[in-house]
């Protein structure tokens, strides 16, 4: 009798601590091929994924239809033998998408507002904090646009412990980030290259001293709007019509694109029905504390014909476009109307793979590069100077595909949720495997596939 209850103790004993936080199922992964353990278990895998936008506020948030696909996933990733680092490459938390009339920290702190974030997220923080906890998975955050306002302390209170990838202690709104031992692979976010979204040191608001936020931040905050109190393209405000009178003056085209971009965002993607001279966006972050209309961001033809604006009125010359890409730590310097009209293609910030790295002697040793921020997943090969091949790939995003009409019925299943994984060879680690997955209806989907030899030199072609 007394072998049986030590039996039943012991028993319950196990049972108690499968049910544990720290317990992880062993299940076949998808991450663990059988073939891939018959010899032995590496962990050699680095998983990247971006662009989560885990929000604040669930009945607005980018991320709510793929919250349990992304806690699956996370799951997926914790409980590998195969995994040797996970990165999340920007835009993880989100404090642009608000609506215009929110008031961001609700007069509490950044640390309430990320408080807050975690606990309307908790299975996803749950899991991630359970990996780096687990400590057998190295675990990376590099900032993106959306969160680039978040301090170190910050994220760690979200994540404690988590690697953070940093340019430096001043321009902790962005970060590349070198994976272990391998300085040919360059992961960030690409925020750095866009007009809209980079960090704009004291650009918005002349009377207003220490912000960073660039235009992006106010188009985000308009979209949150259009998707939360949505109206009809007949029945959204017009925008004003401006006019470019001085066709030889640079800084004036300049202006005038940033007025066709504007005007083509808010008739046709990210329409509203408000007046646009009401003060409707209230800040009080990132050392705003005005609450601004949408004609403040707005250009307009001043009394003398000439095109400017409330805000952001001085950043329209190139000398101006050149010191912000000094401050975004840009080694290569782009045309500004490049850069205004590649905000919104996608293809000009993944082309930023070729100009920043491969066609850049200063690093030249870079053969993979990953970017998130377009939402928009990619693969491609591009050669560097020495006519080596390399692998650019984008990871797309996380978020839900958002309507206008709450009645509609969308298969979020099968939208977005994208990653890539790089794998070295087993035996010359010098061989890459890059994959861009799919998480489709929860299983891992190749969208595209592309190897590189970091050993091969010119010499050798």
């Amino acid at each position: 009798m007394k072998k049986l209850s030590l039996l039943f103790l012991l028993f319950a004993s196990l049972f108690v601590s499968c049910g544990s936080d720290d317990y992880v199922a062993k299940v076949d992964n998808p991450f663990d091929p059988t073939s891939e353990l018959i010899d032995s278990i590496l962990r050699n895998k680095i998983v990247v994924i971006s662009d989560l936008h885990l929000g604040n506020d669930l009945t607005y948030s980018e991320n709510m239809k793929h919250l349990n696909r992304l806690n699956q996933f996370l799951n997926e990733v914790r409980a590998s033998s195969t995994i040797k680092e996970l990165v999340i490459a920007g835009d993880m938390f989100d404090e642009w998408y608000i609506p215009t009339r929110t008031n961001t920290y609700e007069n509490k702190s950044q640390k309430d507002f990320i408080l807050k974030t975690v606990a309307a997220n908790k299975s996803i923080f749950d899991v991630l904090n359970g990996i780096i906890s687990d400590k057998k998975i190295k675990v990376t955050y590099i900032p993106g646009n959306h969160d680039m306002g978040f301090t170190p302390e910050s994220i760690d209170l979200a994540m404690t412990g988590v690697n953070q990838a940093r340019d430096s202690k001043e321009k902790y709104g962005i970060g590349t980030y070198y994976p272990d031992n391998y300085p040919e692979i360059a992961i960030e976010h690409g925020h750095r290259y866009d007009f809209f979204c980079n960090i704009t040191n004291d650009g918005a608001d002349p009377n207003v001293k220490g912000t960073t936020f660039a235009p992006g931040y106010f188009f985000a905050r308009i979209a949150a709007n259009s998707f939360v109190n949505p109206t009809s393209i007949i029945n959204a405000t017009m925008v004003p019509n401006v006019v470019l009178n001085d066709k030889n003056n640079p800084e004036q085209v300049s202006k005038y694109f940033y007025y066709i971009l504007w005007k083509l965002v808010l008739e046709n993607l990210i329409y509203v029905n408000d007046k646009f001279d009401d003060k409707i966006i209230t800040t009080n972050i990132d050392n705003f504390t005005k609450t601004y209309s949408i004609n403040d961001i707005l250009p307009h033809n001043s009394a003398d014909g000439s095109i400017q604006m409330n805000m952001y009125n001085g950043l329209f010359t190139q000398i101006a476009w050149d010191s912000r890409l000094k401050a975004n730590n840009v080694i290569v310097s782009t045309p500004i109307d490049s850069a205004l009209i590649g905000s919104l293609k996608t293809a000009y910030i993944d082309k930023q793979s070729l100009c920043q790295y491969f066609s850049n002697p200063l690093r030249k040793v870079v053969r993979v590069v990953v970017f998130g921020h377009t939402h928009k997943t990619m693969m491609k090969i591009y050669n560097n100077l020495d006519g080596n091949p390399c692998v650019y790939a984008n990871t797309g995003t996380w978020e839900d595909r958002k309507t206008r009409n709450k009645s509609d019925v969308i298969e979020q299943d099968t939208i977005n949720m994208n990653f890539v994984v790089i794998t070295p060879n087993k035996t010359n680690k010098k061989l890459l495997n890059i994959k861009l997955y799919k998480y489709f209806y929860g299983k891992h989907s190749v969208v595209d596939s592309r190897d590189v030899d970091l050993s091969l030199s010119s010499s050798s072609l």
